[in-house]
């Protein structure tokens, strides 16, 4: 009894010290001239004590017209993380988490990506981040990409809503059957080259090709992800030389952190295309630092056991001087009418009349039998759902909050609460 008495009266005293504190910000909020600027009253009235089961109970209020910033199709100005219901975690990143979520209001299943400010700014990310923007006004719509609804975000969190694709990995898909016959391998290239080469023409480099970035939907046809969050905007013959990737699928001139273009892309599908026809990627070795020599020095060797249209290709787009390249000249063109897809029709390819090779067989989008119990089993943060609920906004999450003004409508910092 002693102890219960004790905490209540240290709660009390507590509370009460921060009435007094907030009496007296309001008292030098009124009387203060510097403070009645907009920007330190809203953070003033952060500090104003509210009852915890409070904090989210009431809806932010709806954005000026000054306040909103262009998004272009996917802009949702008064979207919110309580429109959603999140149900399970499908996939993990460096920055956050990639959530299963039924919309309350439409009861449509989306994927949301739910990124952490804090960690993409400890890494230095944002630009990286924030360059899904320019994607965004561009209005990147084609068949083999993955949609992205729209976009949020809270003082902490970026919020991207993205289509639920449940057919699994292609590479989940690999591993269990080692690898695929040509025609099979040829089919999910192309429509991995069609969708590189749509974006190429919007002056996009995906530039991070990988196995956990290339999906099947429920009916077996290719879906590219992430493609707004490793990339940058390249007009032609332009470079960069951002070092980033994941090592199997480096190009050379990634590796010697020299400038590098578009090309960057047909040598990641490449390598992908011969990871689905030999099951490991080419020059692969578990040692990084073997590895990246292979990359950088080691000639291309291929088994006999594949034809010579793909022999001929692997050869082409696993060039290492990207200005030999196949694509080098007429970009995704030269990838098109290459001989190893002279079977392709590739407008019905683009509007996905050829039946696909394998049927992931879903039930519906509760099926989650292709993600991996390692993300399934997870259990659902509270706080993915949510605004920050503290009552102080620290500066950490200030800072996040102003780093990503452009990415979507950021409300006011004193409706966060």
């Amino acid at each position: 009894i002693y102890i219960k008495l004790s905490s209540e009266r240290a709660l009390a005293f507590m509370k009460q010290r921060r009435m007094g504190l907030n009496d007296f910000i309001q008292k030098i909020a009124t009387n203060s001239y510097p403070c009645k600027h907009p920007e330190v009253q809203s953070i003033l009235k952060i500090s104003q004590p509210e009852e915890p089961e409070l904090m989210n109970a009431n809806p932010s209020p709806p954005p000026s017209p000054s306040q909103q910033i262009n998004l272009g199709p996917s802009s949702n100005p008064h979207a919110t993380p309580s429109d959603f219901h999140f149900l399970k975690v499908i996939g993990k990143g460096s920055f956050g988490k990639v959530l299963l979520a039924r919309h309350k209001a439409e009861e449509e299943f989306y994927a949301v990506k739910v990124l952490q400010k804090k960690a993409i700014l400890k890494k230095k990310e944002e630009k990286h981040i924030m360059s899904e923007r320019n994607v965004l006004l561009k209005n990147v719509k084609h068949p083999f990409l993955v949609g992205l609804h729209f976009s949020f975000q809270t003082a902490d969190k970026l919020y991207f809503v993205l289509d639920y694709i449940n057919g699994g990995e292609l590479f989940y898909h690999l591993q269990r059957e080692r690898c695929f016959l040509e025609p099979r391998a040829r089919f999910y290239a192309a429509e991995i080259a069609s969708a590189l080469g749509y974006l190429h023409s919007l002056n996009i480099v995906y530039r991070d090709l990988k196995p956990e970035n290339i999906l099947l939907d429920s009916q077996g046809h290719i879906v590219l992800t992430d493609f707004g969050l490793c990339k940058e905007n390249i007009e032609h013959n332009g470079t960069t030389s951002t070092f980033c990737g994941t090592p199997e699928y480096l190009a050379p001139e990634v590796l010697h952190k020299q400038p590098y273009d578009r090309t960057v892309d047909w040598w990641c599908l490449g390598a992908v295309l011969y990871e689905m026809l030999y099951g490991l990627p080419p020059f692969y070795s578990r040692n990084t630092a073997e590895m990246y020599d292979n990359i950088l020095n080691k000639p291309l060797q291929l088994k006999p056991n594949i034809t010579n249209s793909a022999r001929h290709l692997l050869e082409g787009l696993l060039q290492k001087d990207r200005t030999k390249r196949l694509g080098a000249k007429d970009d995704f063109m030269e990838i098109k009418n290459h001989i190893f897809f002279s079977p392709i029709n590739w407008d019905d390819l683009i509007n996905k009349k050829i039946t696909p090779p394998f049927n992931p067989n879903v039930s519906g989008p509760s099926d989650l039998r292709h993600f991996d119990p390692e993300f399934t089993d997870e259990p659902v943060p509270n706080s993915i759902g949510q605004s920050p609920d503290s009552i102080l906004i620290t500066s950490s999450v200030k800072e996040a909050a102003e780093a990503f003004l452009g990415f979507s409508y950021a409300p006011p910092l004193d409706s966060f609460l």
